[in-house]
């Protein structure tokens, strides 16, 4: 069986890959930079050949999706977001159903569901509208926030050198973990629905921040303020965790930075 994950060369994408491929799938990793553009189509249909399992890994808030302003820190500029989103997903879907894919497996966060009137989660929940609303086969994997992707929201928060978050709660990852998850949905039979995945500690968003920033030396201050926004999106104390149900990967976050090669070290050279 072949599967074709789409995404951007980054870890995901690429322990993705690993996954299928030891579950004993064919496994390609397409992005742009492999000569295939989603949003306008470009090359899609050369990629879905003979392919039966299409992950897409597009889709998650990053700092590519807005503009960082010293003022007023991540701006998101949300109706275009959501054109481009949905566009992509439109493209990707067409090329999987004339190609005869049998399964679609999107990534996606969790709380998307009780952010979808805001933010750039309005954008992420109108992709998920169109993958439920289509004929295809599908699975959605909601997942937490990294571990790794604590620098980003940061920035994304950062308003004239000082850090803004909500004190809400969160439940972080680690993307190999959801990689692992991802590429085992790919592997098997369709959900048609949502699974979410989640890190085994809670803990407040600014506290998951502080210490990630801690430990590479970035000393900027943080606070927290109930009207800051996560990504555009206002959020409440609870927003961010996952349901009763869903997976629990086994990393603590304390482990995952505990394992970290020390700089200078001879294991962080090879």
């Amino acid at each position: 069986m072949k599967v074709v994950v789409i995404g951007d060369g980054g870890s995901i994408g690429i322990d993705t890959v690993a996954g299928v491929e030891e579950h004993g799938n064919e496994a390609e990793l397409v992005s742009a930079s492999s000569g295939v553009d989603i949003l306008t189509g470009e090359g899609l249909s050369e990629a879905f050949e003979n392919c039966s399992v299409v992950v897409d890994l597009s889709g998650p808030p990053s700092l590519d999706d807005g503009v960082l302003t010293e003022d007023c820190g991540l701006v998101i500029d949300e109706e275009a977001v959501t054109q481009t989103l949905c566009r992509s997903t439109a493209n990707l879907l067409s090329a999987a159903a004339a190609a005869g894919v049998s399964h679609y497996v999107a990534l996606s966060v969790v709380g998307v569901d009780r952010l979808r009137e805001s933010g750039y989660f309005r954008a992420l929940y109108a992709k998920e509208a169109l993958i439920r609303q289509s004929r295809m086969p599908y699975s959605i994997i909601r997942a937490t926030q990294l571990f790794e992707s604590a620098a980003d929201i940061a920035e994304a928060a950062t308003e004239d050198w000082i850090i803004w978050v909500a004190p809400v709660q969160i439940r972080p990852v680690s993307s190999a973990e959801v990689a692992t998850l991802v590429a085992h949905t790919a592997s098997s039979r369709p959900l048609f629905g949502v699974r979410e995945i989640a890190g085994p500690d809670e803990l407040r968003l600014d506290t998951f921040i502080r210490t990630a920033l801690t430990g590479i030396g970035d000393h900027r201050r943080l606070f927290t303020d109930d009207r800051s926004p996560y990504f555009g999106a206002r959020i409440r104390r609870h927003d961010l965790l996952p349901g009763a149900d869903a997976c629990i990967a086994p990393t603590h976050y304390g482990d995952q930075r505990d394992s970290r090669p020390v700089p200078g070290s001879r294991d962080h050279h090879n």
